[in-house]
């Protein structure tokens, strides 16, 4: 018999990977969205995580529901002051600065505490730095320029390429440039989660899904300038200023994820951007981004 899965925010960036995943591995799919980033509804995370949680416990009483796979952020290490970043370092540390940071970290307490308390089995992953396709342009409260181009998403790989084929000269980048990545390719993220899903020595369990690979946004800008641009075309850069909450390290300790799960993510940078540019290059063309 079919094994039914339920996605919630399957119509999400991280999200439509994984439903791909999970067809592809066999599993009747059932995929749940508000359309709160990418369509009209207003946003209201803590709501959606307390909403989701109640959910689950009903479902799990009611015999619906085995397990509950909970997607947090590397955002939860927001105030690390040494990496790399370990499973168990995010309640050593003082808790995230930012709104969304606090909201990833409640999600993995909810997830503990509905075990403690209803014996849901739980298993929280935190993914870094997605990078992919299929990304359209999210909704924000405000309109937020970089030079005289309008971001169009928030993850720094698409936007960096959107503005580079758009023609920007000099190309702007939020702070100094210094700030430490670990770009993930989707379909990769994807593979851990559904793996983590399964997997029994997941149960009760977190891990840290990414590459091994760090790579400054500097370093990012020029190697999408060079693929966009092709070589000797020079790259000036313009600093504007950073975010409120722009983290300079996220840089994690992966070794559990592979010890426990055999997951690692292999998908290079230089890969995942040959995918990306033509992606956003179609994506600009036709006006979606």
């Amino acid at each position: 018999m079919m094994e039914k899965v339920l996605v919630s925010g399957s119509a999400g960036f991280i999200g439509g990977y994984v439903v791909g995943e999970l067809l592809d591995r066999g599993y009747e799919v059932v995929g749940l969205d508000n359309l709160s980033k990418y369509g009209k509804v207003a946003k209201s995370n803590e709501r959606i995580i307390a909403a989701s949680c109640d959910a689950a416990i009903k479902a799990h009483a009611e015999g619906r529901l085995r397990k509950v796979t909970y997607l947090s952020s590397s955002m939860v290490f927001e105030s690390a002051d040494q990496w790399p970043s370990y499973e168990g370092q995010q309640r050593e540390i003082p808790p995230p600065l930012s709104s969304y940071g606090f909201q990833k970290l409640a999600v993995e307490y909810f997830a503990q505490a509905a075990w403690d308390q209803y014996r849901l089995p739980f298993t929280i992953i935190r993914p870094f730095n997605c990078v992919g396709i299929g990304e359209s342009r999210a909704l924000a409260d405000e309109q937020i320029m970089s030079g005289n181009i309008q971001l169009a998403m928030s993850h720094v790989v698409p936007d960096l390429v959107q503005k580079v084929l758009k023609g920007q000269d000099p190309l702007h980048i939020l702070g100094s440039g210094e700030q430490v990545r670990h770009y993930t390719y989707g379909g990769d993220l994807a593979a851990g989660i559904v793996t983590a899903m399964e997997h029994p020595d997941a149960l009760g369990e977190d891990f840290n899904l990414s590459t091994n690979e760090s790579t400054t946004v500097l370093r990012l800008a020029e190697l999408i300038w060079q693929k966009v641009k092709g070589p000797g075309v020079p790259l000036r850069i313009v600093h504007d200023e950073p975010f409120a909450h722009d983290v300079q390290r996220r840089v994690p300790c992966t070794d559990k994820a592979k010890r426990l799960l055999g997951f690692e993510a292999t998908t290079s940078l230089d890969q995942m951007l040959d995918e990306v540019i033509p992606w956003i290059a179609r994506a600009v063309e036709t006006g979606m981004i």
